[in-house]
């Protein structure tokens, strides 16, 4: 049986993987997310077959069900696609400790644990895409945590790709900028919904995805769309980082 595995397919990025990667040769999707109703709603718009596990990706009891489905059916997975993961404005002293404990599980632990659940099950040519940020190429004050995450995701990504490259399984860090999803939403719903107020330019889910999959059928290591976002990539690198810290707070309330 050959399957995708898709966590944060309920909306936003990951539900659009689910309709592109529908496309596919597939047997089965197996899409992981919180609310079941969405996911029940997205199998009306794809022809494939989803596997709908409702998990908490935060909680190790959802990881560990996951390991126990992975062992019972013992699937190809083609693909990896891990796109959960939240964010939230504010300090780091505003924070709730719980969001920052979730924000730290679900953008990193859950990346890390299920790349390591499914390279058992993966054939050659079998890809991993894992949903960093253009928040990953600086640290960025009252959005710090979320950054350091995504930074994580990226440099975690970029290495692993290196490592299974004898297993010819690629893995592509997608860094996209503000994408019009409801993470915006999510990440003002905090003690200090001005931490940004500066979104644009705003990019198209199917458009970030649609790259990132390019990308990751010609094995690159890291997927960064628009123009704009590539800009702010190469001025990160070569900026020193007090003038990266001073142009991020100017931005964001811009």
């Amino acid at each position: 049986m050959k399957i995708a595995l898709i966590t944060g397919a309920s909306s936003g990025l990951g539900r659009e993987f689910v309709r592109q990667l529908a496309l596919q040769s597939l047997d089965e999707i197996w899409v992981i997310a919180r609310r079941t109703e969405r996911l029940e709603a997205l199998q009306k718009e794809v022809s494939v077959r989803l596997r709908i596990l409702a998990y908490d990706l935060t909680k190790s009891e959802s990881l560990a069900s996951v390991r126990a489905l992975l062992e019972a059916y013992h699937p190809k997975v083609k693909f990896l696609v891990n796109a959960a993961g939240f964010g939230k404005f504010g300090s780091c002293q505003q924070l709730l400790k719980q969001d920052q404990q979730d924000m730290m599980r679900l953008n990193m632990e859950a990346v890390v644990c299920l790349s390591q659940a499914v390279l058992p099950y993966m054939p050659r040519g079998a890809r991993i895409i894992n949903m960093a940020s253009m928040a990953a190429f600086q640290p960025l004050p009252y959005f710090s945590l979320y950054a350091a995450t995504k930074a994580f995701v990226l440099s975690y990504s970029r290495a692993l790709h290196v490592e299974l490259k004898p297993r010819h399984i690629s893995v592509t860090a997608v860094c996209p900028g503000f994408v019009d999803t409801e993470f915006i939403g999510v990440a003002r719903h905090t003690k200090r919904p001005d931490g940004c107020t500066h979104y644009r330019p705003l990019y198209r889910s199917q458009d970030v995805v649609r790259r990132a999959l390019i990308d990751s059928y010609r094995r690159r290591d890291i997927s960064v769309y628009g123009i704009n976002t590539n800009i702010k990539r190469f001025l990160a690198k070569i900026s020193p980082q007090p003038l990266t810290n001073a142009v991020w707070m100017w931005l964001r309330t811009r």
